[in-house]
C-alpha cells in the first residue's frame, strides 16, 4: 500500500459523523490485539487550552528521558502530525503498516452500517503505535467531552480538564456544570484529576471525580476554598515568552514559557502538577519542559517588523484572551486576516477580538469553511470601515503585509486551518532533486507519493531539473496546469482530498522554469494563491543568484563568514579528556593553542573549541567546568585569523565563550537549552543548529525514517524558525544534518551523497563526518578512517556543502580544494 491511499482512507472517513461512546475504538483495537495494555495513558480534556497543556506534558516527562507518545488534533499540514514519538511523527510506513491492519475490518463494520469515525480510526492509530514503540507514557488530547470521547477506551493514570466553556451542547448539555460532568469522567484511578475549573463546574466535577487538584491564580469555587496550585502570570520576558510561576505549600517554581497569554499560567500549572504525579521530575527538568512547549498556531509570533501573529482562537473564549495577550504588545495599526468555520459564531467573535483598522477575509480550503463575503459582512457590520476579501490566505496574507508599516500588526486568526495556510509562509521549501538517471528520478517520484504508475511514466523525463514542494491543493493544482502548458511534467501525491497539502515533483528545463515562474506572476493567476509557491521556487532553483550575491557583498554591516562564497573546512580542537577520536591530545592549554596555530597555518576557516564529549556514554559536564576547559584556550586564540566556533550545548557556556572572542554557536543539540537561541540574537552570533533527535540523552534510541533527507529537513525547519523568532537572521543559522546522530551508517552516507538538498533549508550546510563510527561499513576500522573521511569531505564539497568539520586540517583542505577546483575552475587561478 502506498501513502497516499492510507491516508486517503483515513480521510475518507470524515463522511461519518461523530457518534458518543467508546465502544467503536474498543472493537478496533480488539481488532488489532488490544495494543495499547502494557501503555500507560495520561488523558487531557477541556474546552480550551487542552492541546498546549499536553504539549507541556510531553516535554517535561521527555527532559526525564522518558519516552512519550502525544495525540492531538486537529493537525496544521500533515495528517501525520497528530500522532508523534519523542516529538517525531508517526512515519508514513508506519500509516499505511497500520491502514493494512485496520482497512478489512473497517470496511466490514462500515457494511453492517457501523463504521468507526475518522477521529475513532485515528486514535486508535495513535494507541497501535504509542504500543508499537514501547513508549513510557502516551498523553492523548480528548476529542469532545471526556464520558464517552473515543480516548476514554483506555484507563488513564493521570488526567485534566483545562477548562469548560459551553460547546457541543447537543451531545454534552447546555450547561457549563452538564459539560464539566461529562468531561470529569476522564479522571484517573490512580491520582488526583487536575483542573483549572472554577465554580459550579468544579463542584461538578468533583461529584464525578472525587480527588481533585485545582490550579488557578488564587482561589477555586467562588473563594471559598484554597487552589491547590497557584500560577501567576508575570507577563512578556520578551517578543516569543512568559514569565510564569507555579507553586504549592510544598513546592515552587519559575521558568518561562513559549506560550502567551494569561491563560497558559494555568495550562503550565496543570502540566506541571501532571508531570509530579507521573514522575520523579526535577525543578530544573520541568522548567525546562516548560520552556521547550513550542506549539505552533498558538500565538505564535513570526516577526516583529512588522508585528506578525497567527493564532488559531476559533471561539469567543479563546479570542478574548488572544486579545488580552496582544494588547500586551505595542503597535500602530491592526491588519486582520480572518478565516472561520461555518458553525461558529462569527459575529462574538469579531465583538470579541480587538477592533481592527482593516480586514481581509478569507477561505482556507475545507467545505466547512465560512463563505468569505459572509465574513466581510460581519466585520462591515462590526464597524470596520477597510473591510476586504481574498480567495485565499497566503494572499491575503501577502496583501496585509504589503499594507503593514514596520510598526504595524498583522494577525491572522479566526481558526487553525486559517494559520496553517499562513505558516506556509515560512515553512514552505522546495527541496532540489539530483537526478543522474531514470532511477534517480523514480525515487524523487516515490517519496513524494506518486502513485506506481505515473511514476514509471514521469521518470524518464525527469532528466534537467527536479524540484519537491508541498502545496495546498489548489496551488499545486494551478501550479501542474501551467507548467504542463510550457511542456514541463509535474506530478502530484495521490491524496484526494482539497484540504490537504499534498506534495509535487517539478520537472522541465531550465527554460522551461523559468518562463512558469513568468506565467505564475502574472496579473491572470494573481488570485489563485501561489505567491508563496512561486517565492519558494524562484529561491529553490537560484534563479536571481546573481543579484542576491551581488547585494550580500553590498552589505558590510552584517558578519561575513568564509563559507559564503565557497565550501569552508572548520577544525575540530576538543579540550577534553575523552572525546572519542582525540580525546586528551588537547586538553593542556599550551597544547591546544598550539593545535590552533597548526589548523590556522595549514588553511582552517573555523576552529571549533569543544570541552564536553558528546560520545554516547560520555559522563557529563558541569556547566563550570565546561566554562574553565574552554574560554581560556579561546582567549588565546582570539586574535588568530580564523573565525572561532564554540561546540557546546550549554547556553551558559554558549554566552562565556562569545563573551572571550568566540563568534559562532555550534549547537548539537538542536536549540534543547531553550535560552540559546537568545544568546546567539544577543551577541549577533553565527549559529550551527544540528539535527539530534534525543540521539545524546537517549542515544540508543533507534529511529525509524521514510526518507532520511526529507525527515531531517522536516525537523531542521521547525529548529531554524524557532531560532528566527528569536531574533536569529537566517543569514547567520547554518544547519547540520547530524551524520551519525540518531541516524544508521546506511542513512549517514546517504545523507552525504544527498547533501545538496539541505539547500531546501536556505541555510548553508555543515558536514560532521570526521573519523565517525559509519566508515566501519567500508572496512575502515578506529584509527584507520582518515583516508575515507578525507573522501567524504570531497563528495561533501562537491555536493554542495558549505563546510566540513574535520579533525585532520592539511588532508581534508587538500580535499575540498580538489573538489572544488573540478567543479569550478574557474575560482582558482592557473
Amino acid at each position: 500500500m502506498e501513502y497516499h491511499e492510507a491516508a486517503d482512507f483515513l480521510f475518507d472517513l470524515r463522511r461519518f459523523r461523530p457518534k458518543p461512546g467508546t465502544e467503536s475504538t474498543a472493537r478496533l483495537l480488539a481488532h488489532l490485539e488490544n495494543p495499547h495494555e502494557d501503555v500507560t495513558f495520561v488523558q487531557v480534556a477541556g474546552s480550551n487550552g487542552k492541546g498546549s497543556t499536553a504539549r507541556m506534558l510531553e516535554q517535561s516527562l521527555r527532559e526525564t528521558g522518558l519516552s512519550v507518545g502525544l495525540y492531538t488534533s486537529p493537525h496544521l499540514e500533515d495528517l501525520r502530525e497528530r500522532v508523534r514519538v519523542d516529538g517525531r511523527k508517526i512515519p508514513r510506513s508506519a500509516v499505511c503498516e497500520y491502514v493494512e491492519a485496520a482497512r478489512k475490518y473497517i470496511m466490514g463494520r462500515g457494511a453492517d452500517g457501523d463504521s468507526p469515525t475518522f477521529f475513532e480510526t485515528m486514535t486508535a492509530m495513535a494507541i497501535w503505535h504509542f504500543g508499537r514503540e514501547d513508549v513510557d507514557i502516551a498523553i492523548l488530547e480528548v476529542g469532545i467531552g471526556g464520558r464517552y470521547d473515543a480516548t476514554s477506551v483506555v484507563d488513564p493514570v493521570g488526567s485534566a480538564v483545562t477548562s469548560v466553556t459551553l460547546e457541543h451542547t447537543g451531545i454534552l448539555g447546555d450547561t457549563e456544570a452538564e459539560i464539566a460532568r461529562d468531561k470529569a469522567h476522564v479522571a484517573p484511578q490512580e491520582n488526583a484529576l487536575v483542573t483549572g475549573v472554577s465554580g459550579d463546574a468544579l463542584e461538578a466535577i468533583r461529584s464525578v471525580a472525587g480527588d481533585v487538584v485545582t490550579v488557578g491564580s488564587s482561589t477555586n469555587a467562588s473563594d471559598t476554598s484554597p487552589t491547590d496550585v497557584r500560577v501567576a502570570y508575570d507577563g512578556r520576558a520578551n517578543h516569543t515568552e512568559a514569565a510564569v510561576t507555579v507553586e504549592t505549600d510544598d513546592w515552587h517554581l519559575e521558568t518561562r514559557i513559549p506560550l502567551l497569554g494569561a491563560h497558559q499560567a494555568e495550562n503550565a500549572g496543570i502540566a506541571a502538577t501532571l508531570a509530579r504525579q507521573l514522575t520523579d521530575i526535577s525543578d530544573a527538568e520541568l522548567a525546562r519542559g516548560l520552556r521547550n512547549a513550542h506549539w505552533p498556531g498558538r500565538f505564535e509570533v513570526m516577526d516583529t517588523d512588522p508585528l506578525v501573529v497567527l493564532d488559531g482562537a476559533h471561539n469567543p473564549g479563546a479570542c478574548a484572551g488572544l486579545a488580552k495577550t496582544l494588547g500586551t504588545y505595542e503597535y500602530d495599526d491592526l491588519h486582520l486576516v480572518f478565516g472561520a468555520m461555518h458553525e461558529k459564531d462569527h459575529r462574538e467573535i469579531a465583538a470579541t477580538l480587538p477592533t481592527p483598522d482593516s480586514v481581509i477575509t478569507t477561505e482556507p480550503p475545507l467545505q466547512r469553511a465560512e463563505d468569505r463575503d459572509v465574513l466581510a459582512t460581519v466585520f462591515t457590520e462590526a464597524g470596520v470601515d477597510d473591510v476586504r476579501t481574498d480567495t485565499t490566505v497566503q494572499d491575503a496574507l501577502e496583501t496585509a503585509l504589503e499594507d503593514a508599516g514596520s510598526d504595524d500588526c498583522v494577525l491572522v486568526t479566526g481558526s487553525l486551518f486559517a494559520v496553517a495556510e499562513a505558516r506556509s509562509r515560512w515553512t514552505d521549501a522546495g527541496v532540489p532533486k539530483r537526478i543522474r538517471n531514470s532511477a534517480d528520478a523514480r525515487d524523487a517520484l516515490a517519496t513524494a507519493n506518486v502513485p506506481e504508475a505515473g511514476s514509471r511514466h514521469l521518470s524518464g523525463d525527469a532528466v534537467h531539473r527536479v524540484v519537491k514542494m508541498t502545496l495546498g491543493h489548489r496551488q499545486a493544482t494551478t501550479v501542474k496546469q501551467e507548467l504542463l502548458r510550457l511542456g514541463g511534467e509535474c506530478a502530484l501525491s495521490g491524496l484526494e482530498h482539497e484540504d490537504e497539502a499534498v506534495d509535487a515533483v517539478l520537472m522541465g528545463t531550465l527554460s522551461q522554469f523559468e518562463r512558469l515562474l513568468e506565467r505564475l506572476e502574472s496579473a491572470s493567476l494573481a488570485d489563485h494563491g501561489v505567491a508563496d509557491a512561486t517565492r519558494t521556487l524562484r529561491e529553490t532553483l537560484d534563479f536571481d543568484a546573481s543579484e542576491s550575491d551581488a547585494a550580500a557583498g553590498a552589505d558590510t554591516d552584517g558578519p561575513q563568514y568564509p563559507w559564503d562564497d565557497r565550501t569552508a573546512v572548520m577544525g575540530i580542537l576538543n579540550v577534553t579528556p575523552d572525546s572519542f577520536h582525540d580525546g586528551g591530545e588537547y586538553d593542556a592549554l599550551e597544547d591546544a593553542v598550539a593545535r590552533a596555530e597548526a589548523m590556522v597555518e595549514a588553511g582552517v576557516d573555523v576552529v571549533d573549541v569543544g570541552g564536553e564529549s558528546t560520545r554516547p556514554g560520555a559522563d557529563p559536564v558541569p556547566i563550570e567546568d565546561e566554562i574553565d576547559r574552554v574560554t581560556p584556550v579561546i582567549e588565546r586564540i582570539a586574535d588568530l585569523d580564523v573565525h572561532i566556533s564554540i561546540d557546546t550545548r550549554k547556553a551558559a557556556v554558549a554566552d562565556a565563550a562569545l563573551e572571550a572572542g568566540a563568534d559562532i554557536i555550534n549547537d548539537v543539540s538542536g536549540l534543547e537549552d531553550p535560552e540559546m537561541r537568545f544568546v546567539a540574537a544577543e551577541y549577533d552570533a553565527g549559529l550551527v543548529v544540528m539535527h539530534s533527535i534525543d540521539s545524546i540523552v537517549v542515544p540508543d534510541r533507534e529511529v525509524a525514517y521514510d526518507d532520511v533527507v526529507e525527515d531531517v529537513i522536516d525537523q531542521l525547519s521547525e529548529r531554524i524558525l524557532l531560532a528566527e523568532k528569536a531574533g536569529v537572521d537566517r543569514e547567520q543559522i547554518v544547519v547540520d544534518p547530524g551524520i551519525g546522530f540518531g541516524k544508521a551508517a546506511r542513512e549517514s552516507f546517504e545523507m552525504i551523497g544527498r547533501i545538496d538538498e539541505f539547500h531546501a533549508l536556505g541555510c548553508p550546510i555543515l558536514v560532521g563526518h570526521s573519523h565517525k563510527s559509519m566508515f566501519e561499513h567500508v572496512g575502515c576500522a578506529p584509527g584507520e578512517r582518515l583516508e575515507a573521511t578525507v573522501a567524504a569531505s570531497a563528495i561533501a564539497a562537491d555536493r554542495g556543502a558549505d563546510i566540513i568539520r574535520v579533525h585532520d586540517v592539511p588532508e581534508n583542505v587538500a580535499a575540498v580544494r580538489t573538489a572544488l577546483a573540478a567543479r569550478d575552475p574557474d575560482r582558482f587561478e592557473w
